[in-house]
């Protein structure tokens, strides 16, 4: 029992500044380009903006492929392109990258469908009057869907955590890795019971604020 204790006090608060490190990284990227990539797949699949069969086609499929590749999968194959980024392929900040890829993407399709709930007439109303197109984005569109933005990157964050969990496996670093190198190799299962007991209440909390902002932003 004191060992267990012991491992709590001394590596826990470590292992969870490394899986906030790799979660803050990842979503920031995710902030950036997946907020953009979704923005351009909306804007050229919508007949209203700038239809783009060709570069919607593209994108799409970049996106999908990406998505369609099992996270533990990705972070073997980027291993090569996390070692020219982070000049590492171990610990957290290494782990970010691969984390980064499989949030942009899949934070892009999230960001389309938000935009894509926006009511049409909205829009068309707004394009009607002559408004210029910097306008309309920033005080229609992005208006209109925070809601969804916002419950996109709460799933995002969400997935995140998980993904950090796995990273553990290739020596991310983390909550995941606490919980493998002591619950898993060395027995100790009251560590590993503690690390997804932490896990949970983070992702609930994470759910709850993300929950109260999207209803706030939905009452304005």
């Amino acid at each position: 029992m004191n060992t267990t204790w012991d491992i709590l006090r001394l590596e826990l608060m470590e292992a969870l500044g490394e899986t906030a490190l790799m979660v803050c990284i990842a979503m920031a990227a995710s902030l950036v380009f997946g907020l953009l990539i979704g923005l351009v797949l909306y804007l050229t699949a919508s007949r209203l903006f700038f239809p783009n069969r060709v570069l919607n086609a593209i994108m799409g499929v970049i996106v999908n492929v990406i998505r369609s590749v099992p996270f533990v999968i990705l972070l073997v194959l980027l291993i090569p392109l996390t070692k020219m980024i982070a000049g590492s392929s171990i610990g957290p900040v290494a782990a970010s990258v691969p984390l980064a890829f499989a949030s942009i993407a899949f934070f892009a399709r999230l960001v389309e469908a938000a935009f894509s709930e926006v009511d049409k007439g909205v829009l068309e109303a707004a394009i009607a009057t002559g408004a210029k197109l910097s306008l309309i984005l920033r005080k229609v569109l992005f208006v209109e869907a925070m809601p969804g933005l916002i419950r996109a990157t709460t799933v995002t964050i969400i997935s995140l955590i998980g993904y950090s969990a796995m990273a553990g496996l290739v020596g991310g670093g983390g909550v995941g890795d606490l919980a493998i190198q002591y619950g898993y190799y060395r027995y100790e299962t009251g560590v590993m019971f503690a690390t997804v007991i932490l896990l949970i209440v983070i992702v609930q909390g994470a759910q709850f604020i993300g929950d109260w902002f999207a209803k706030l932003f939905t009452r304005r």
